[in-house]
Parts: C-alpha cells; structure tokens; sequence
C-alpha cells in the first residue's frame, strides 16, 4: 500500500513510495531482454514491444562490456520515455539509471536506489529480502530460454509464495500466452515478465498487445488486483 512501511524478513523497514518511470513498481507486462534469442535487432524488438503497449522493460545482456551496454541502456531509455516507461537494469549497475533487478544470489544488502528488484524462486530467498522494491518469482511453467531450469511452481506454487512476499511479485518463466496471463493473476502477481516468446515472435507489438489485452481484462480501475 502506497506510504506504508512494511517489515521484513531481514528485520528491516521499508517506505513503499511511488517509483519507477511511472511512479511506482513494475507491473502489467515486463519485456525482458535476450538478443541471443531475439529475431530483430534487441532495439527494433523493443521498440515494437513499446508500440504494442510494454512500459516496463528489464535489460539483461551482462555479458557485454560496459561502454556497449551503457550505449543499448540509453537507446533503450530513448524508446521508453515518449511513453512514460522505465527500464530496469540487471545489476548491480545501474548503467547510469536508477532501478536495477539483482540475482538471487546477491548482492546483499542490496544498493541504495529508488527502484530494487530481486529475482526469487523459493521461500528462503523471499526471507533473505531487506528493502527491495519487488522480486520475480520463477519459473512458473516450462520455459524454452532456460530449459531444465527448475521444476516449474505452476499457478499453485506461484499462488503459495506470493503469500510469502512482502513484496509486489512478477510471474516469470514460460508466461507467454494470454491464458497464462490470466493463470498468474488469479495467483496474485502485480504483473507477469516475459523474455523468450517476445525475442522469438515474428510480430513483437503483436505479441505484447495480446498480452497487455489479458492484463487488461484482469484489472481493476487499470491496475492488477494482485
């Protein structure tokens, strides 16, 4: 709830004000990036995400040397801003932003910036949480980016550890239909993360617009109930 402060886990307290390009955490649908997987060049496929209706996108490609990845970072800014959207770096660097998504593994504590996510896959990472912002929780059903990643939670494992999270949380893992959408809602997520099927689709805008139709047909007043 916006301006409580929550405890956590990790003992510590936490000020939920509004954040991020559009003053608050990520939800709705959350373009992650992975040019390897990407049929167009990483930009063009965001910049068609954007169009089909994205405001958040995650940029991942941590093996790039700094000076290339600041560069797509800022690119990827440029698409975002016309529409009031944010770009969420996989940190710690924050690429010259000010909202990273760290690993499970850390670091911990995490940095001090108006945007922190936290990738999570089970309840003894949830309890590891201090004054992050948000964490995904993954994967919630096969995936062909990471195959054999973990055994799937599906809707009900999501369902239990959105319980568990002080957090708004984002389904991430295989969301990559309307009726999976609508699944990790009814479980209670604020929105859903999606790499793969955006990378791969001939029609980006397509795809995403289809997804952001799912979401919208599961808010209210525009926003997700979870």
């Amino acid at each position: 709830m916006p301006g409580a402060t929550r405890e956590t886990g990790g003992g510590g307290s936490h000020e939920d004000a509004p954040r991020g390009g559009d003053g608050g955490t990520p939800r709705g649908i959350v373009v992650v990036t992975d040019r390897r997987q990407a049929r167009q060049p990483l930009p063009e496929v965001i910049g068609a995400a954007v169009a089909g209706g994205a405001r958040w996108v995650l940029l991942r490609e941590r093996d790039l040397p700094r000076a290339e990845r600041l560069a797509l970072a800022r690119r990827l800014r440029e698409l975002l801003a016309p529409v009031g959207g944010t770009l969420l770096v996989a940190g710690p660097d924050p690429l010259d932003g000010d909202a990273v998504h760290l690993a499970a593994a850390g670091p911990y504590p995490p940095p001090a910036l108006p945007l922190v996510g936290r990738s999570c896959h089970d309840e003894a990472e949830l309890r590891r949480l201090s004054t992050e912002d948000y964490v995904t929780l993954s994967p919630v059903f096969p995936t062909l980016s990471k195959p054999g990643y973990g055994p799937p939670l599906e809707p009900a494992g999501l369902a239990r550890l959105v319980t568990r999270t002080p957090v708004p949380a984002l389904a991430l893992g295989g969301v990559d239909t309307p009726e999976r959408v609508a699944a990790c809602h009814a479980a209670g997520v604020a929105g859903v993360a999606v790499m793969g099927a955006v990378m791969r689709a001939d029609d980006p805008a397509g795809l995403v617009r289809s997804l952001v139709a799912a979401v919208a047909e599961t808010t209210v007043d525009g926003r997700w109930a979870g």
